[in-house]
Formats: structure tokens, C-alpha cells, sequence
């Protein structure tokens, strides 16, 4: 018994490491994909679903790739305003299913790796006309926020916020140093509240 009782422990021990081990394994394979620094706007990056995510213009106070996909930057470890807005808006309005820092939850996935999964595209129509799952387990429903300003206006900060988590760009928690909010971004975000 005692014999049983050591193999199971140690069978316990070896799946225990192997699930340690297998994350940083992954974290090591996403490490040579992403820069080895965050302030080097000049490396492209690229998710693993295809998209290019390398910050290419500005508009409106907020960074776009050269297709036009919302994304972030950060500079000398300062992160753009537009990126740390939707840190405030995903904490404000998505958290609480989500998980905190979009690390996803026993209720809603964790959005930090949807991002890099799915398009922005799809990113945008599911947040806009919202998402049902039925099984014969659960049954998940995500509501439509393309009505809800408080999200629809900062949709493209959202996205661009989760994308820094789930490059590993961006720790957990609120982020130490941003960029001041600029005038065209201010200008934009009364425009879309107001309208």
C-alpha cells in the first residue's frame, strides 16, 4: 500500500511539473515572437492568427496598424493613452466577467488570448451584437454592448488594451506610466458620447 500510495504521489508530482513546465514552454515560444523590448516600435509583430499588430499611424489620440486595426504602443515603458483608456474601460465594464486584466474566469473567457485567436473584426461584432453558447453543460451568454456607449465608444481601446496583455507587453494590474491624454482623443471621445 505504501508502494501505491508513493507511485500515485509522484504520478501527482509529475503532472503537477508538467503543467508548470508547459507554460513557460509556451511563454519562451511567444518570447522569441515578440520583441525584446516593448519601446522598439520598429519590430513587427504579428499574432498568431496572421494579424500584424505593428503600431503604424496615429489617429484620433489613438495608434492603428497599417490596415487600419486598432493597436498599442508603448515607448520607453510609457503606454499610450488610448491603450490605458481601455485598460479603465475593460476594468469598468468587462471585468466583471472576463476576470480582472482579462485573464478570463470560471464564467467568460479569458480575452487576452481570444484576442490573439480571433480578428478584430470579429473582436468588434461580438462586442457590438454579443455572443451565445449552448451546451449540454452550460450555456453562456455574452449581452450586446453596441448600444452601451461606456463600451462601444472605447471599443478600439478595449481591443488594443487586451492585445498588450496577451503579448505579454503589458502587466497585470493598472499600468505605472502613460502617455497624457491628447486633444484629438478627447475631441473624438466627446463626439462619440455626445452623439
Amino acid at each position: 500500500m505504501n508502494d501505491k500510495m508513493t507511485a500515485s504521489a509522484l504520478a501527482i508530482c509529475l503532472a503537477c511539473a508538467t503543467a508548470l513546465v508547459a507554460p513557460a514552454a509556451m511563454a519562451q515560444d511567444n518570447a522569441t515572437q515578440a520583441p525584446a523590448a516593448s519601446g522598439d516600435a520598429t519590430a513587427k509583430r504579428v499574432l498568431p492568427n496572421g494579424q500584424d499588430i505593428t503600431p503604424d499611424h496615429q489617429e484620433n489620440g489613438r495608434w492603428y496598424t497599417e490596415e487600419g486595426i486598432p493597436t498599442y504602443k508603448i515607448t520607453d515603458g510609457v503606454l499610450d493613452y488610448a491603450t490605458f483608456s481601455g485598460y479603465k474601460r475593460y476594468s469598468a465594464e468587462c471585468h466583471v466577467c472576463h476576470g480582472p486584466d482579462g485573464e478570463g474566469s470560471t464564467y467568460a473567457p479569458a480575452l487576452k488570448e481570444m484576442v490573439k485567436k480571433i480578428d478584430y473584426y470579429e473582436f468588434q461584432q461580438i462586442v457590438a451584437s454579443g455572443k451565445q453558447d449552448v451546451g449540454t453543460a452550460q450555456n453562456l451568454v455574452m449581452p450586446a454592448f453596441g448600444t452601451n456607449k461606456n463600451v462601444w465608444c472605447y471599443v478600439d481601446d478595449i481591443y488594443a488594451y487586451l492585445l498588450a496583455r496577451g503579448m505579454g507587453d503589458l502587466p497585470r494590474g493598472r499600468p505605472a506610466d502613460k502617455e497624457k491624454k491628447s486633444d484629438d482623443f478627447t475631441a473624438q471621445e466627446d463626439s462619440c458620447m455626445s452623439g
